[in-house]
């Protein structure tokens, strides 16, 4: 468990990692709104990965950190790159459900607890990613209805 628990922690620095990028791509397109939002999203993972952190060593385990890979860092659109941050979220999804399986699987109390937390979470995530992700396709090419969408990104903390 704690091998698989290390495993989502890196998990957590990736999508991070790739918020970030995220958001230096829309700071290089002029859309400072968007870059908010995947800074504070980068921001988010991390929080994540020192939850996952905290939770090992306070169960008595030892963290083990892998190498990370390079961040895609360019995407072909907006929406591709709106694409990619809910795929990401699914994936995630996904991942932590396995984790619950296998908590479960042996009896793990402690982790399944600590888990649910993070499967509870995963709803918001996955809705909000969706939710950015419609509106972006609802846009299309219009430039200014972006550029309103962009200016209401602006404002997430």
């Amino acid at each position: 468990m704690e091998e698989l628990l290390n495993g989502q922690l890196k998990e957590e620095l990736k999508n991070a990692y790739l918020y970030l990028s995220m958001a230096a791509y829309f700071d290089g397109l002029g859309l400072r709104g968007f870059a908010n939002y995947f800074k504070v999203q980068a921001k988010e993972e991390l929080g994540h990965a020192m939850k996952m952190y905290e939770f090992i060593y306070g169960a008595g385990g030892r963290v083990s950190l892998g190498d990370l890979p390079k961040p895609k860092d360019s995407w072909s659109s907006v929406i591709n790159a709106v694409e990619d941050f809910h795929a990401a979220e699914v994936e995630n999804t996904k991942r932590f459900y396995r984790l619950m399986d296998e908590s479960r699987r042996e009896g793990n109390v402690s982790v399944e607890s600590f888990l649910k937390w993070f499967v509870d979470e995963q709803v918001e995530e996955v809705s909000s990613a969706a939710d950015l992700l419609a509106k972006v396709k609802m846009i299309g090419d219009h430039k200014s209805a972006l550029l309103v969408l962009d200016y209401k990104l602006a404002e997430r903390k």
